[in-house]
């Protein structure tokens, strides 16, 4: 549970912050789930995520990819998510249409003192895998940042 408001907090604060994800998502978009290392989410698709052909745009996954690699490293405790290193996404059906939920889960693979690794993957509302990616961040300053609760997270039974 604390992974869950932990998370939530960190994507109100790319909602009130950030120039990106307010613009693109704005209250469409919603964690449903997180653990340490692990977070569900999931954008109900607006004209605004469409492509000429009135599907979701790639570059609306492509920034998906990218904040939910910051959301996993989140779930870890840090509430600063790093810098992008590397982005990667694969697209292999189409993501969706207006009124569609485009679901994703999110995982960090690794979490090092320098960098983290993450990796994602789509479900569009046929329950067809959509798309995949991988983002890699750096993340050695945002250790330092005095909201991370990096400990607490990784001893799950301490409150």
């Amino acid at each position: 549970m604390a992974a869950l408001r932990f998370v939530r907090s960190v994507l109100k604060s790319f909602q009130a912050e950030s120039g990106l994800e307010p613009r693109l998502f704005g209250e469409n978009i919603r964690v449903t789930a997180a653990e340490p290392g692990r977070v569900d989410f999931e954008l109900d698709i607006k004209k605004e995520h469409t492509n000429r052909l009135d599907i979701i745009h790639g570059g609306t996954i492509a920034s998906m990819v990218d904040l939910g690699g910051s959301l996993a490293v989140a779930s870890r405790g840090l509430f600063a998510t790093g810098v992008s290193t590397d982005l990667n996404v694969t697209y292999l059906n189409s993501g969706g249409q207006v009124g569609d939920v485009l679901k994703a889960v999110v995982k960090c693979d690794k979490f090092g003192k320098t960098l983290a690794y993450t990796s994602i993957q789509f479900t569009n509302a046929k329950g067809e895998i959509a798309a995949r990616g991988s983002h890699t961040k750096y993340v050695a300053l945002a250790r330092k940042h005095p909201q991370n609760i990096v400990e607490k997270l990784s001893h799950p039974h301490r409150k």
